[in-house]
């Protein structure tokens, strides 16, 4: 017997790819693809389409179906602009967006699998699940469900409005971060379904992703929805009095000047608009999250300082050079270096542009580089990490520090840059031709290994792997990924210090408090 189950196994992965045994959602029964012995279930509705009256509402159960659906296919990304990283091909859009998709492991345990639900980066204007990048095929391999999900986006996703504010009781805004919440409560209801276990959720993301992630860990919406969380290179935690436009009196008044600058009136004018036509206009100052009544009443600084987070364990962390890949320092001097940093962020506090000193030139384009890396993820994450720390829940902290070996084009010359460790960690080096190394791929399964472990018990360690020390405020530890993986760094380097003197001024009082 134990004979013909290896057996079994050891054909179940080496066989192409043939039908996913029927699983039965409370919509209806799906049919997916197994590949591997990994089972993936494309394109399920977790949401109504919110399209017409629909559009600017909280999302609304799927309709159920008779039969089985096939669920082989992607469905279309949310109505975006832009790409979500540069050399990605624009994904096939539709404002019926509201789908995700499962990948299931060969051998699920009884109880369930652990569950990963990734949620996509893009600035909240782009982005989309189908991103081959995000494929949960390999993770699903070491014994994790895998669930990555679409969300409004732009001002289809964000947008705040006095009229829809008197619609919804006070508040508008965060139709993405419902979205959000909608398909976390479908896991809920059916990931049992799929082998996995509602019980073990992690909530995983990168760039706005993992903004979405700490802004959900600060909702009381989404109290219950996940047990663990995971944030890669990004969050929400800087001083609300520098975002004026993220706290709902004002998102209103944008949203009233972006309504005007696509021709719309009032909210019925802005219904009747096709989705495209949204997407102009001064749609990008009305696409990011709104700091109001109902779903986010504190920001995340101030639901974490006051205790009011869902309390989890965390792994975060960011990249080495995340700027690299987002900014364009080639024509950066010593002599133009204030001028080119006013030009693209406006003046900033002259102690934090001092916590980067430099004298030549190439010293000059490495500053703008580490300044806007901290400036944009490498302080909200340490802010992160503290927080945390304080409220006795683990912490696990990384630097990713590898540069993966791009050819000459779109992404060379990235090094250690926003995106690069996705790579690693969905481990899907194979879908890149790339003279990868066997540093390359020992980091790749490590951090893969990492992310499992943690999602299965909280803890990021496991056999084989090196030792990940958990963070504390007061040893730091953080974990450099990179050709040598191992814990490195003080407890809060200097520039970070920067930041939080700069911060505690605005908020008038110490970081933390």
């Amino acid at each position: 017997m134990i004979w013909k189950t290896a057996a079994l196994l050891a054909l179940l992965l080496a066989t192409p790819a043939f039908a996913a045994p029927g699983v039965k959602t409370e919509a209806g029964s799906v049919r997916g693809v197994t590949e591997h012995g990994v089972s993936a279930y494309l394109g399920l509705p977790y949401a109504a389409p919110p399209v017409g009256s629909l559009r600017w509402r909280p999302p609304k159960p799927a309709k159920p179906w008779s039969g089985v659906r096939p669920a082989t296919t992607f469905a279309p990304a949310c109505p975006q602009t832009g790409v979500s990283m540069p050399g990605e091909t624009p994904p096939q859009t539709s404002e019926d967006c509201l789908y995700l998709n499962v990948w299931t492991p060969p051998r699920p345990p009884k109880g369930g699998a652990p569950v990963i639900v990734w949620i996509h980066g893009g600035g909240y204007a782009n982005g989309a699940p189908a991103m081959p990048l995000y494929s949960g095929d390999r993770l699903a391999r070491k014994g994790v469900v895998v669930v990555t999900l679409a969300y409004r986006l732009g001002p289809l996703g964000f947008l705040a409005h006095p009229e829809l504010s008197a619609e919804g009781g006070g508040a508008s805004g965060n139709y993405g971060l419902m979205d959000q919440i909608a398909a976390l409560e479908w896991v809920q209801r059916n990931i049992a379904a799929f082998g996995g276990d509602p019980g073990k959720v992690t909530i995983a993301g990168q760039s706005a992703g993992a903004m979405s992630v700490s802004l959900l860990m600060a909702s009381p919406r989404a109290r219950g929805l996940f047990q663990r969380a995971i944030g890669q290179s990004g969050g929400v935690f800087e001083p609300l009095q520098l975002a004026p436009g993220y706290q709902l009196a004002q998102a209103e008044k944008d949203g009233v000047a972006y309504a005007n600058s696509v021709g719309a009136e009032s909210l019925a004018d802005l219904r009747a608009l096709p989705a495209e036509e949204l997407l102009g206009g001064q749609a990008g100052k009305v696409s990011h999250p709104v700091i109001g009544p109902g779903l986010l009443p504190q920001s995340p600084y101030d639901a974490f300082v006051a205790g009011r987070q869902n309390s989890v364990p965390i792994l975060v962390g960011y990249n080495a050079d995340e700027a690299r890949s987002l900014a364009d320092v080639s024509k950066v001097t010593a002599t133009s270096f204030a001028a080119d940093l006013a030009r693209a962020w406006g003046p900033l506090p002259p102690g934090i542009v001092a916590a980067y000193p430099f004298t030549t030139d190439e010293e000059a384009r490495r500053a703008r580089i580490a300044l806007e890396t901290d400036l944009r993820f490498g302080w909200d994450m340490w802010a992160w990490a503290r927080l945390q720390a304080k409220a006795g829940q683990p912490v696990y902290f990384y630097r990713f520090d590898q540069a993966p070996p791009f050819p000459a084009g779109v992404r060379g010359g990235w090094g250690a840059s926003h995106f690069t460790e996705l790579w690693y960690m969905f481990d899907h080096l194979d879908q890149e031709p790339w003279a990868w190394t066997t540093a390359d791929r020992r980091l790749a399964e490590a951090m893969s290994s990492y992310w499992v472990n943690f999602t299965r018990t909280g803890d990021p360690n496991g056999p084989g792997l090196p030792k990940w020390p958990a963070f504390t405020t007061e040893a730091g530890n953080v974990l450099a990924l990179g050709a040598t993986i191992a814990p490195g760094q003080p407890p809060v380097p200097v520039p970070i210090r920067a930041f939080d003197q700069t911060y505690d001024a605005v908020r008038g009082k110490p970081f933390g408090r």
